[in-house]
């Protein structure tokens, strides 16, 4: 099998193996440096290094002979904590540390592997890698989530997200405090100029990205936030607190990792949207957890807003 890619401006900086790894898709990073250290990959004709930083604008030509794994989801016997279900769909309050779906790498444990042992039925509706999935929580966010059961609500809840129509609300503990109750936050994001894994206000091509917050509470140096997305950018929320100076609380990517906690202190507190073939408007809340709660008794040392 041959691939050949044009390696796009905003792909500039990063390293060759890791380039071809998320592009080819079914092989992972070594077996990508294997097939370099062969000679099977050419950048505009030459043979690089698997550490050859991209500059924009290349041809790269991959012969890969070794053949792609079968694709197969896994149903996995997961606890759900299901907040609401019908023939439609799904709401679950999502644990903080459960990622959504099977991604590069990972094939097992996921929230995805869960629905699919609870409820098998969504093998066949939407797309074949993400079955029901129309929208995601970081891995490390908990809170309220909606899956698609049938093919009607599968494509009329992702028209209601792509068309900014469904209500979010986060609660979340940031460091420090504000001399506003509320603000709003429109610093458009993309991906980190030098790091793939992240994502930044300074990226070369961001997209629109909104944040309103408004300031509930404040503890000795930290506050506690409820914040609307109103676009849905990756990382969103946890890169425009940060570039505002307040990061997420326990946020290793983005915050200050030498006075992090185990966990990242932002939930996914309420979802809105109208049913799929009800046409009724429904609001859904998964609870404050109790870490949150303790974090407050614990550090509190300021006075309620």
């Amino acid at each position: 099998m041959e691939k050949r890619f044009i390696v796009l401006d905003e792909d500039a900086g990063q390293r060759l193996d890791v380039y071809l790894t998320r592009r080819i898709g079914f092989l992972s990073r070594s077996q990508v440096r294997k097939l370099i250290d062969l000679g099977q990959v050419r950048v505009e004709g030459k043979e690089l290094k698997a550490g050859y930083r991209l500059k924009g604008g290349e041809t790269i030509e991959a012969k890969i002979d070794l053949p792609p794994p079968e694709f197969s989801l896994e149903p996995e016997n997961i606890p759900l904590d299901i907040i609401y279900a019908d023939e439609e769909i799904i709401v679950i309050n999502k644990p903080a540390g459960l990622i959504v779906h099977p991604g590069a790498g990972r094939r097992k444990g996921t929230l995805l592997n869960a629905l699919l042992f609870h409820f098998p039925e969504i093998a066949t509706v939407g797309s074949r890698e993400r079955p029901g999935i129309v929208h995601r929580l970081d891995g490390d966010t908990s809170g309220v989530m909606v899956v698609a059961r049938t093919d009607l609500a599968y494509k009329s809840l992702q028209r209601q997200f792509k068309n900014r129509e469904v209500d979010k609300t986060y609660i979340g503990l940031v460091w420090g405090k504000f001399s506003q109750k509320g603000g709003k936050i429109e610093w458009a994001i993309g991906r980190h100029p030098h790091d793939r894994q992240r994502f930044s206000v300074r990226s070369r091509h961001p997209k629109e990205a909104i944040t309103f917050f408004s300031v509930l509470h404040e503890g000795k140096d930290f506050s506690v936030l409820e914040i609307k997305p109103i676009t849905g950018r990756t990382h969103q929320i946890r890169v425009h607190l940060a570039a505002a100076g307040h990061p997420i609380i326990g946020d290793r990517r983005y915050g200050r990792k030498e006075k992090s906690p185990r966990r990242l202190f932002l939930h996914a507190h309420r979802l809105a949207f109208i049913h799929p073939s009800k046409k009724v408007w429904m609001e859904f809340e998964a609870p404050i957890p109790e870490e949150f709660r303790s974090f407050w008794s614990q550090n509190h040392g300021g006075k309620d807003k």
